[in-house]
């Protein structure tokens, strides 16, 4: 539940502190005086649109501070944490939250959860937990026939709810494969195409049978072909340099001189120079032979092999050109093959998948038939109890009737649900968003929360003007209503009836002050001749009236039996 508001420079209010607490809070005040702005400052600390206009005149910027006490785990701290802020232990299990929300003059808005600054999405996600609001907006919302199946499932608790998650669960797989199914059956031309196109490409490249490298060889073969006289000549001297075949002088005979030389000298420090230069005639001798195979496979090839080369050189580089590189051409071949499969298996895939759709749909019908089933029992429990909070709600011979029927299928399920109210014997039941006023739509919604409360408690319920149209004992009924409401969460109302906020276990007062504002001490909870003084002063506009004030303490006193 939400402990404390602090609201700074928000509408016609400067600064105000809202103390909140269990049970049943009624907020009054003189019209004008800001009370709207609690709900505005709620709604705005659970992630509603900032809006400039909401800052007070004159100020740089609106802020709004609240205060909640929330179980210490579960989904609320969890969300907390993602969003790095934190939940304040306090004992027995429980903790404290605190939000923030300031909106500047210019439009500006920032949200903190937990003592860290967050997108004001995090607060929205917060509110699905925290807190239901119910104002003019809502009422006009519950006219809706998705509003009014939410409020069903709610109802219905685990019942509904898990034939809910396997309808859903089972309306996504069959959406799948339908998706799948139609995907490839649209597009059989094009694949096609696409299988021919590519059954064509890899036939190339097999043609070609290209090697990882092969283009950098072919190229530096085509080099060493293209200037075979200049490579012949080179290589032909370097040889007679190293080993005549003309009896001249070369270095093979000039290291053989050098080596007979130093062994005839016979000395035993000029030994291991005579082995070295031994070694040297020796690796010359094998350099000498090198060259003569080089000369030697050079006549071999001749200007028929430097042809061959430039036609392959030529296959390979055309393949390297169309696909990027040489590399992405060969790797083509390995993954256009699983490709290639893949499209020819399209016949057999279609036939699988065609397959699996009549099996999800055979699936989906079976749970959709549940769901309609589980709504249809929930609906009939639903029509009694709200009926009978309705003639509670001085609406004696109103009668609600849920209806559950069939719609278009979708993620929901395939069900219609509608609420159709019958005002009074002989009537003929018509949906709420056409037969009921705004008094009767505004009871209806108070009997249906209470209704579902019991099965699906919020922590938090804020009602803004739900007395909206009604007056008397029905306005009596709607503050009982609300009493017994919060037995079971937190009540919070906005309200301009004394027969609403006799019943209600807290009661706070917002008053205008002479210029206009409204300061700290203008926001304060009432016991007593306070109390008495402002229930007179909103069942006659005189707080000082001795019948009202008498009225007032028979108001309070109904409440309390």
């Amino acid at each position: 539940m939400i402990e404390q508001m602090r609201l700074r420079d928000l509408g016609v209010i400067a600064e105000a502190t809202m103390p909140f607490g269990s049970g049943f809070t009624a907020v009054t005040g003189e019209t004008g005086a800001g009370k709207t702005m609690v709900v505005t400052g709620l709604g705005l600390l659970l992630g509603a649109r900032a809006d400039s206009g909401a800052v007070r005149k004159g100020a740089t910027q609106a802020s709004v501070d609240g205060v909640w006490n929330v179980p210490d785990d579960g989904p609320v701290v969890e969300r907390v944490q993602e969003a790095g802020g934190e939940v304040e232990p306090i004992g027995q299990g429980r903790g404290e939250l605190f939000l923030g929300r300031t909106i500047s003059a210019e439009g500006r808005s920032r949200a903190s959860v937990g003592g860290r600054g967050a997108p004001a999405g995090v607060l929205g996600d917060l509110a699905e937990h925290l807190v239901v609001v119910h104002g003019q907006s809502e009422q006009l919302r519950l006219k809706s026939q998705a509003a009014q199946r939410d409020a069903l499932d709610r109802f219905g608790g685990d019942a509904v709810r898990t034939p809910r998650f396997a309808y859903a669960e089972a309306y996504e797989a069959w959406r799948t494969v339908d998706a799948e199914l139609s995907r490839l059956v649209e597009q059989r031309d094009a694949r096609a195409e696409e299988a021919e196109r590519l059954r064509e490409t890899l036939a190339e490249i097999e043609q070609v049978a290209p090697e990882q490298g092969e283009d950098t060889d072919l190229a530096a073969r085509a080099e060493r072909l293209a200037n075979a006289e200049q490579l012949r000549a080179a290589a032909a001297a370097a040889r007679e340099a190293l080993s005549s075949e003309e009896d001249a002088p070369d270095v093979s005979g000039l290291l053989a001189e050098a080596r007979r030389e130093l062994e005839r000298a016979a000395d035993p420090a000029l030994t291991g120079i005579a082995e070295q230069v031994a070694e040297i005639g020796y690796r010359t001798a094998d350099l000498a032979v090198e060259l003569s195979s080089f000369l030697a496979d050079l006549d071999e090839q001749g200007p028929t092999e430097l042809a061959a080369v430039e036609e392959r050189r030529a296959a390979v580089n055309a393949l390297a050109r169309s696909h990027g590189s040489l590399d992405e051409a060969i790797a083509l071949l390995e993954t256009g093959s699983a490709r290639l499969a893949e499209l020819d298996d399209d016949g057999e895939r279609v036939e699988r998948l065609a397959g699996l759709r009549d099996e999800a749909r055979e699936v989906l019908d079976d749970r959709a038939e549940r769901l309609t089933a589980a709504r249809a029992e929930a609906a009939g429990r639903l029509s009694a109890a709200v009926t009978e909070e309705l003639h509670a709600l001085a609406m004696p011979d109103a009668e609600l009737t849920v209806s559950v029927g069939q719609a278009p299928e979708s993620t929901h399920g395939r069900d219609e649900v509608s609420f159709l109210l019958a005002p009074h014997p002989g009537a003929e039941p018509r949906p709420v968003s056409k037969g009921a006023s705004g008094g009767e739509l505004s009871r209806v919604m108070l009997a249906i929360e209470v209704v579902i409360a019991e099965t699906d408690p919020v922590p938090t319920f804020v009602f803004d003007e739900v007395d909206a149209g009604i007056g008397g004992a029905a306005a009596i009924e709607v503050g009982r209503r609300l009493a017994r409401l919060a037995e079971r969460s937190q009540v919070i109302a906005v309200t301009h009836l004394a027969q609403v906020a006799a019943f209600a276990n807290n009661h706070l007062s917002v008053v205008k002050a002479s210029d206009g504002t409204v300061t700290t001490s203008s926001v304060r909870a009432l016991s007593g001749e306070e109390r008495e003084s402002e229930m007179a002063r909103l069942l006659s506009g005189m707080s000082d009236s001795g019948a009202a004030l008498t009225h007032a303490r028979e108001l309070l006193a109904t409440a309390t039996v």
